[in-house]
């Protein structure tokens, strides 16, 4: 298994209010955990809801004593939103804090993923897929047929979001489980990286050949930045069955 992640502030915030977290290693009962979240919220709010989430999210992993992925990934989404509500409303600098959340482990040939906001995994392969889908008010309007993915892209209201850890009491968290296939790249990301580079260009640079994940990684916050950079950019990117020797 090979990583790559990272964070940039991008070309027009101060702060980076993005944070990610990546191991090959075993967290708690996981064989390995990989997070992006994207905070939001004035002053240091975001940067705190973010690096917090994921930070807390590691740790109720690490001292869950359940076996199933699902189970252990929700409990921890769980109390993390319930903490980060709890601070925004005792604290006044905090208050209307919140995060998006992508989360997935692998377990095998198999991936686990949830997803509260914004915030993607795609795989990348013979084909690019995005296997979460956004909790957003252009993706309800997608749905609903009155945008059409193009001009959901180009919506100025593209970034409001429908769903955050920290809004509401109980979150709603959706979960995807799915087959990786030998050669098969996972890429977790921020919407800094997904509104300012197309997927189309996402599978063309994740699929060269001549570069490595580093470089590919470096790349696309490079594409990002050159493209307006309007967001921070968070990527976490995964090549699970990197270093598997074929059975003669």
């Amino acid at each position: 298994m090979r990583i790559y992640s990272a964070t940039d502030v991008g070309q027009k915030r101060k702060m980076n209010q993005d944070y990610v977290f990546a191991t090959a290693d075993p967290v708690g009962n996981l064989p390995n955990l990989f997070v992006v979240a994207d905070g939001m919220g004035g002053h240091n709010a975001g940067d705190y809801a973010s690096s917090h989430a994921v930070t807390s999210m590691v740790e109720e992993i690490r001292q869950d004593a359940d076996f199933n992925p699902v189970k252990v990934i929700r409990h921890a989404i769980e109390c993390v939103n319930t903490e980060i509500l709890t601070q925004a409303q005792q604290d006044e600098k905090l208050r209307g804090m919140g995060t998006t959340i992508v989360a997935a482990t692998i377990v095998g040939h198999y991936a686990y993923v949830a997803n509260v906001g914004d915030s993607r995994l795609y795989v990348i392969g013979e084909k690019i897929q995005q296997i979460t889908r956004d909790h957003s008010l252009v993706q309800e309007m997608v749905r609903m047929g009155e945008l059409d993915p193009e001009q959901a892209r180009k919506h100025p209201k593209k970034n409001i979001i429908t769903r955050a850890l920290g809004a509401e009491k109980t979150v709603d968290i959706d979960f995807f489980d799915l087959k990786l296939e030998p050669g098969d790249v996972v890429l977790m990301c921020s919407d800094g990286l997904s509104n300012m580079v197309e997927d189309s260009q996402l599978r063309e640079i994740i699929s060269d050949t001549s570069t490595d994940l580093d470089e590919k990684g470096r790349i696309l916050i490079r594409e990002a930045n050159r493209n307006g950079g309007k967001d921070n950019i968070a990527i976490v990117l995964v090549e699970p069955f990197a270093d598997e020797v074929k059975a003669c």
